[in-house]
C-alpha cells in the first residue's frame, strides 16, 4: 500500500481491505468478528484498528497486497438481475454474473430487478461514491416505454419537480418520441437517481412503464454494448470526465 494513501495517523482496517480489493468493509468487519484478519501476526478483534504502510496484512494467513489501480467499466444490464451481490430471496444477481476476470467490483447506483441497459462497475468504493452524488450534476438518461396516454405539455411539467407518495423529486426532463398502440416511448433524463425514481413520477402522471432502458449515466453511453456483456472505459478518459489530469491510483 502506498504511503500517501494512509492518514497520518493509519488507516482502518476495514477500509484498508475495502480499498485492497479483498472485500466489502462490511464483509471486513465479518472477517475480523471470525478471526481471520491478522495485522503482523497478531489476530484482530475489531474493526477500528487502524493500520500504515508496511504492515503485514493476512486474511486466513494470505498476505494482502497492494491495492489495484482504480478502473472503471461499462456493463450492460440484462433485465432480471438484481443489483446486490447477495439476494435474500435467491434471485439472480448482477455480479453473478459478470466475467472473473473483473475480480471484485462495485456498482455506482443501482438499476433495479426489471431495468436494463448501462451500469457502472468500479473496483474503487470512493469513486463510486463520488460518480453517484447529485451534488456532481450527471444526467442518467433513460428510454422508457409505458402504457397510457401523455401529452408534452404534461411532460415539461416535471421540469418544475414533483412530489410523490411524500417524495419529493428534483426536476426532470421528460420527451415524448413516440406513440405506437397503448404505449409511448419517452427519453426521460434525471441528476437525483433516487429509488425508482422514473417509474414512481412516469406513474404519478397516469403512465405504467413495462420496459426502462439507461442509457447514459453522465458523459458514459450504453451505445452498441451486447446485453451481458462489459467493456473497460480507459482511465484517460475517466479521469479526463472527472476533471483530474493527474496519474490515479488505488493504494
Amino acid at each position: 500500500m502506498q504511503k500517501s494513501a494512509f492518514p497520518a495517523d493509519g488507516e482502518r482496517i476495514a477500509k484498508a481491505l475495502a480499498r485492497a480489493g479483498v472485500c466489502s468493509r462490511r464483509d471486513a468487519e465479518r472477517l475480523i468478528a471470525e478471526g481471520r484478519v491478522s495485522v503482523n501476526g497478531a489476530r484482530l478483534d475489531t474493526p477500528a484498528f487502524k493500520v500504515t504502510p508496511g504492515d503485514d496484512i493476512r486474511v486466513d494467513g494470505r498476505k494482502i497486497g497492494a491495492a489495484e489501480p482504480t478502473r472503471l467499466w461499462r456493463y450492460h444490464k440484462p433485465p432480471g438481475l438484481v443489483t446486490t451481490h447477495r439476494d435474500p430471496q435467491g434471485r439472480p444477481t448482477v455480479f453473478d454474473n459478470l466475467p472473473g476476470a473483473l475480480g471484485r467490483v462495485i456498482s455506482v447506483g443501482r438499476l433495479d430487478l426489471n431495468s436494463e441497459g448501462l451500469l457502472l462497475l468500479t473496483n474503487d468504493g470512493a469513486l463510486a461514491r463520488r460518480l453517484e452524488l447529485p451534488a456532481n450534476g450527471w444526467i442518467r438518461r433513460y428510454r422508457a416505454r409505458a402504457f397510457g396516454a401523455v401529452s408534452q405539455a404534461e411532460l415539461d411539467a416535471l421540469k418544475n419537480g414533483i412530489t410523490v407518495d411524500g417524495v419529493r423529486y428534483g426536476g426532470i426532463e421528460a420527451t415524448l418520441d413516440s406513440g405506437k398502440g397503448a404505449n409511448v416511448w419517452l427519453t426521460v433524463a434525471i441528476t437525483e437517481g433516487k429509488n425508482r425514481e422514473v417509474r414512481r413520477v412516469l406513474e404519478a402522471i397516469g403512465l405504467k412503464v413495462n420496459r426502462l432502458i439507461r442509457i447514459a449515466y453522465g458523459p458514459f453511453q450504453l451505445g452498441q454494448l451486447p446485453a451481458g456483456e462489459t467493456d473497460e472505459i480507459p482511465a484517460k478518459v475517466v479521469r479526463e470526465q472527472l476533471g483530474d489530469k493527474r496519474p490515479r491510483k488505488r493504494s
